[in-house]
């Protein structure tokens, strides 16, 4: 009996033991040690055609799951390949391992042929990364590398192994234990719980805000029950969707540059600000020195208390785990008497009207029509995945997802391409829920050839495809603040995206201004397979409302010609 591992099987085997079921990556020469370990294993790798969507998928299984999503990719350009993917996860708060192959261990430092230094590359977008210089380290390592990347405030974890240290053979005797340790959480004090109540208690016109801390917390159920408890008005950032009831009046819809604006002048009007689980991004605050200028005080819940008066000063903090917190204060306000918001519901009521819509020239199809009628067809238990754009933003707008783990896009660094692979990793992680992805016609050409993956996987993801034949955020800034000088912006020579989709064996629908749009929209949501819907919509329209990089709710534009 062979008592020995190489580095490649102790990988796998710490994949065992902390539960992965799906690698998402590509091959190579310095990681295919690890390949050849899978192949005979039943952990599952999913071949994608392009690293970068391998860190996507792998992050969009992470967010609607809530556990660790795993990638690997080979040393030089495959690792660094990935590296958008892993600044996306660290900038949004992902839980996510990314394994990379490494040139052998003399030939570190040589220049060797596809050596870079990721560990260098990675160290600010990463929350740890690691060199394995001999086999017997790695399930330490790894198990090191989980814990951090699921522990306090999750974020990507890097583990670097050259290829003969993945060769290495290591009896099993000599190797480390690797203990599964989990680090205490913090608990908001007493003294914090009761000054937020009495805050609550005090103030007539409190909001509050719902970050991503609530899905990584795993809090949508106590948020709910906080705000059913209160009757307080409560919105969201684009990472805080899904975490408040789409039923509850109460609830005000997205906050921010492209928020409703009801939600933007609540902010504004009220006098008590509740920030839970979010960090007063500037896409949420505008100019921080305007941010609820009528506030009398900030209550500010985070698992980091390096985020607290960062950017925002909070004259109350509860620093824990917010599922934690909320439970406190909901236990602490049982039998409470607290203040009707009616008056100030209503007050809000007034602030602004639905959602303005810029009208498109006769003959051409709004991208908002599209989307309204597609996010009345979908089923509610749908995962709606987005690229980066005005598409991602007109979505956010309207979604009303049933839980935080069924809208996902990239909100701290906004990177393009990340919808479709996005979709995919959401959909191998729930295999028998309806996954779209909404993408636009600039990000779906950076992940476009993930079309082969859903043929040699049968992944029924349906892709919804605005194309408007433009970078449509970037020409409206264009439009709206450099004077029409439209620089670089122009899609005019997209290609036939339905013939592309045919030619990956994918059924494509295309919509337009003369297409029954309800008829198609129904079509392509019964499909049972991978589907495209390709909608060429007016290359003018823009997102309104929007308030203005660094301004305030003052500011805010609701059409071109304001």
């Amino acid at each position: 009996m062979d008592d020995t591992r190489t580095g490649a099987d102790l990988v796998v085997d710490a994949f065992e033991r902390e539960g992965v079921e799906i690698v998402f990556g590509y091959p190579g020469g310095a990681i295919m040690p690890l390949h050849d370990a899978l192949f005979q294993h039943c952990v599952r790798h999913v071949l994608v055609r392009h690293e970068a969507a391998a860190a996507f998928a792998a992050s969009a299984y992470a967010r609607s799951t809530g556990r660790t999503g795993v990638c690997i990719a080979t040393s030089g350009p495959g690792a660094t390949n990935l590296v958008t993917g892993i600044a996306d996860a660290m900038l949004d708060n992902v839980p996510m391992v990314a394994i990379t192959g490494q040139v052998r261990s003399t030939l570190m430092g040589t220049d060797a042929f596809q050596e870079v230094d990721i560990t260098g590359i990675t160290q600010v977008v990463t929350k740890r990364n690691v060199v394995v210089r001999e086999a017997r380290d790695i399930p330490r390592a790894l198990a090191d590398a989980f814990r951090i990347a699921a522990g306090t405030r999750p974020g990507p974890v890097l583990v670097d192994i050259p290829s003969d240290v993945l060769k290495e053979r290591v009896a099993l005797a000599e190797i480390p234990d690797a203990p599964r340790t989990i680090a205490p959480r913090p608990r908001a004090s007493v003294v914090q719980i009761e000054a937020a109540v009495t805050a609550i208690r005090e103030r007539a016109r409190p909001v509050i805000i719902a970050g991503g801390g609530v899905r990584w917390a795993g809090a949508a159920a106590e948020f709910r029950a906080f705000c059913a408890r209160t009757g307080i008005p409560h919105a969201s950032t684009l990472h805080g969707l899904g975490s408040a009831d789409p039923r509850d009046d109460s609830f005000l819809g997205m906050l921010g540059m492209h928020g409703w604006t009801h939600a933007n002048r609540a902010i504004a009007r009220a006098d008590l600000i509740l920030a839970l689980g979010m960090r007063f991004d500037d896409r949420v605050t505008g100019n921080p020195k305007t941010f609820a200028p009528n506030a009398r005080t900030i209550v500010h819940a985070d698992i980091d208390a390096a985020e607290f008066n960062k950017i925002v000063p909070a004259g109350i903090t509860l620093h824990g785990d917010l599922k934690e917190s909320l439970n406190a204060l909901k236990q602490r306000l049982a039998g409470e008497s607290l203040p009707s918001f009616t008056a100030w519901r209503d007050e809000i009521a007034t602030f602004g009207g639905a959602l303005p819509v810029d009208a498109a020239e006769d003959g051409h199809l709004p991208a908002t029509d599209v989307l309204d009628a597609l996010l009345r067809a979908i089923p509610s238990n749908a995962i709606v995945t987005t690229d980066v754009g005005q598409h991602q933003m007109w979505t956010a707008q309207r979604v009303r997802p049933h839980d935080p783990y069924s809208f996902l896009t990239s909100g701290g660094l906004g990177s393009m391409g990340f919808g479709f692979p996005a979709a995919i990793g959401a959909q191998f992680a729930h295999p028998n829920r309806p996954v779209f992805a909404i993408v636009g016609d600039g990000g779906f050409q950076m992940s476009m050839a993930e079309l082969a993956t859903l043929r040699r996987y049968s992944v029924p993801v349906k892709i919804v495809l605005i194309d408007n034949r433009n970078l449509g955020m970037v020409r409206q800034w264009q439009q709206l603040f450099y004077g029409g000088r439209y620089a670089s912006t122009s899609l005019w020579d997209n290609p036939d995206f339905c013939e592309i989709a045919a030619a990956y064996g994918v059924q494509a629908i295309h919509v337009d201004a003369d297409t029954s749009l309800d008829d198609a929209v129904d079509a392509f949501v019964q499909c049972p397979s991978a589907a495209l819907l390709h909608a060429t919509c007016y290359p003018q329209e823009n997102c309104f409302p929007m308030i203005p990089s660094g301004t305030s709710v003052d500011h805010v534009v609701e059409s071109a010609f304001a």
